[in-house]
């Protein structure tokens, strides 16, 4: 009966990847990961309940989204990548890991953005 078992496709985070990453390829990758995830995000910052499968999957993508956006060697693409993953972050209504990511954003108005987005982060 194995012929009607259906394999459940895989999350796009954990996806090997072949090679080094150029910046461009890596923030379109961060992009996708974050999208692939909101989701997950939004049953996990918008539940009571605990959903253990979505808080892995968000915990998951964020990680795997964080690795990437370290290798990232373009001030600029990083920053937005970084802003990316804090959207995802305060979609899950993760707050501790949103302020410290968006200490680590340099550009000035990129920083002012995502204060302004989310005036919690600031406390």
């Amino acid at each position: 009966m194995k012929w009607f078992a259906k394999q459940k496709p895989g999350d796009v985070w954990d996806e090997v990847i072949q090679g080094p990453l150029g910046d461009i390829e890596a923030a379109a990758r961060i992009r996708t990961i974050c999208d692939a995830a909101t989701a997950s995000a939004a049953t996990v910052g918008g539940s009571a309940r605990n959903d253990r499968r979505e808080s892995e999957r968000y915990e998951r993508a964020a990680r795997a989204a964080m690795e990437i956006a370290m290798k990232i060697s373009d001030d600029l693409m990083r920053d937005d990548a970084v802003r990316r993953i804090v959207d995802l972050c305060m979609k899950a209504n993760d707050i501790k890991t949103g302020q410290i990511l968006s200490r680590a954003i340099q550009a000035s108005w990129i920083r002012e953005a995502v204060q302004r987005d989310y005036p919690v982060l600031l406390q």
